[in-house]
């Protein structure tokens, strides 16, 4: 079986919808979605977002799943302009080299390109932090699990991948205040606070709904990505 961690159902519902005979199935608490592509056996799990939900959340699910591989798959932030929104970054030093091999082969040049990517406590916005992080890490992006899911993968013994599609970028950072688009706390957005920012800030509206069609885009080519990825013999 291959698991596939995303954070949100933001960014798996597109890839869901690719497979076949879906059921979900709540065990320990967690809830997967499974079924099967390719010939996999697939089972998708949510993290949350950041390191206290991922650790929580998919070290009971490999525990219990001991699944045969896992993909880390979801959105990250791009610390420099060289990648663009809606470009996927294979993150060669949060997975297996064999794994790596085969979605180079898979993947690059066409779909993806490979880098190193970040793992951050906290949403990264300002284009200062993310210079910051870049000159510290020598990452390309930078995300809020990846880090910890590879360290758990590690402790279980589990082969992983990490592909990532890229949000936002120095150039074209959030259109509102991390903290108004997503409460890391509760692990939800909250719509009042998100509404009112944009009734008092209108001319953040345009760059809302420009934010909202990139994150279609990215979950669009995440999923292409992942169906690509799964036709190969990964386990």
């Amino acid at each position: 079986m291959i698991a596939i961690a995303f954070a949100l159902p933001a960014e798996s519902s597109a890839f869901i919808h690719l497979l076949q005979n879906r059921s979900r199935q709540k065990r320990a608490g967690i809830e997967t979605v499974r079924g099967a592509l390719h010939g996999h056996a697939v089972a998708v799990i949510h993290t949350g977002v950041g390191e206290k939900s991922t650790r929580l959340r998919l070290a009971q699910f490999l525990e219990e799943a001991k699944p045969g591989a896992l993909i880390s798959a979801g959105f990250a932030g791009a610390l420099q302009d060289s990648l663009a929104v809606s470009d996927l970054l294979l993150a060669d030093n949060r997975s297996t080299p064999a794994l790596v091999l085969i979605a180079q082969r898979v993947l690059v040049p066409t779909e993806a390109q490979v880098g190193t990517l970040a793992t951050a406590h906290a949403v990264i916005d300002s284009a200062a932090r993310r210079q910051q992080i870049a000159q510290e890490t020598g990452a390309a992006a930078v995300d809020m699990e990846t880090e910890f899911i590879a360290e758990l993968c590690a402790t279980f013994a589990i082969p992983m991948i990490s592909l990532r599609a890229i949000t936002d970028t120095p150039n074209a950072p959030f259109p509102a205040p991390p903290r108004i688009l997503f409460n890391l706390e509760r692990q939800r957005t909250e719509f009042s606070p998100l509404f009112w920012h944009l009734l008092t800030h209108p001319a953040a509206l345009p760059r809302f709904i420009s934010f909202a069609g990139a994150i279609s885009k990215c979950r669009g080519r995440l999923t292409t990505a992942l169906d690509l990825l799964l036709r190969e013999a990964l386990v």
